[in-house]
């Protein structure tokens, strides 16, 4: 089961990950805590969706990530409570994250007992969220990886609930990463001549400065599945209010390339320690 934030926020951090699963025939659920209503909009024709204009990115955004979805293969995907239940949240300092209903402001234990709900339900033995910075700093990928590690104590309370179900141990929690040496490896290859984006904001960045970039040696599970890449750089597009696949980041793709990229990265945050580093299995050491 993975846990994330807004819609795209789970294909760019493990698209890959959950078409593999899925074609391995694991049971594989995502629950998306807010619709991202807040997102800054690439596309001209759709800018009227904004929180400050007709307000209905949301619905929009619902769309999108069920088309990214089903090119990835997954079939179980849900919003947290319900669509709309908790709004995205923007970023500290803005009108939207003083908003009583965000995602931000909700009361841990309020949102965390619907998540308890969906892992009793589900019942999943590895657990993927953000690290305890949310990657980056985000008030709602933050909210995420605190609802994500209270729900996971909670759904093992022994205490039965006629509405939430029979208690379940979740066996292993990670966290998602994106290693330093990978970033760097894409910006230097962005800097070449003739790669076509030496000039972009990205290129003249120092890893050490990127939010989410994170230290080689924090970093225990890999997953390789370069076949999947397709499938995720498709689900990249079906997020078009929100990503745009040719530039930024997502250009590593096309410097780094498939191998790289179609390599996700995580931290073993709860579970039995790795055999071995890194680990290239999710299930790794789980043996029921």
């Amino acid at each position: 089961m993975l846990v994330h934030a807004h819609p795209d926020d789970e294909t760019i951090g493990t698209g890959v990950t959950m078409a593999k699963y899925v074609a391995a025939g694991a049971e594989v659920t995502l629950v998306t805590c807010t619709l991202g209503e807040e997102g800054e909009i690439l596309l001209e024709e759709f800018a009227h969706l904004a929180a400050d204009q007709d307000d209905l990115l949301g619905d929009h955004r619902l769309i999108e990530l069920g088309a990214a979805m089903a090119e990835l293969g997954v079939t179980d995907w849900r919003l947290l409570g319900g669509p709309g239940r908790f709004r995205d949240s923007g970023m500290v300092g803005t009108a939207s994250n003083d908003n009583p209903d965000c995602f931000w402001r909700t009361d841990l234990l309020v949102s965390a007992t619907e998540l308890v709900r969906v892992i009793r339900e589900v019942r999943p033995q590895v657990v993927v969220t953000y690290d305890d910075f949310g990657g980056y700093g985000h008030p709602d990928h933050i909210q995420a990886h605190r609802v994500t590690h209270y729900a996971v104590m909670l759904a093992a309370s022994s205490t039965f609930d006629p509405e939430l179900g029979a208690p379940w141990q979740v066996t292993k929690v990670y966290w998602t990463a994106f290693p330093k040496s990978v970033i760097r490896a894409g910006i230097e290859a962005m800097r070449a001549p003739g790669s076509g984006h030496s000039d972009s904001e990205f290129a003249a960045m120092d890893p050490d400065d990127i939010p989410f970039a994170c230290d080689d040696d924090l970093v225990t599970t890999m997953i390789v599945a370069p076949e999947f890449l397709p499938a995720k750089m498709a689900a990249l597009r079906a997020h078009g209010t929100q990503v745009d696949v040719s530039g930024g980041f997502f250009a590593l793709a096309d410097n780094v390339g498939a191998e790289a990229f179609g390599t996700e990265y995580y931290r073993l945050a709860m579970g039995p320690t790795p055999s071995s580093q890194p680990e290239t299995d999710l299930f790794a050491g789980i043996t029921t």
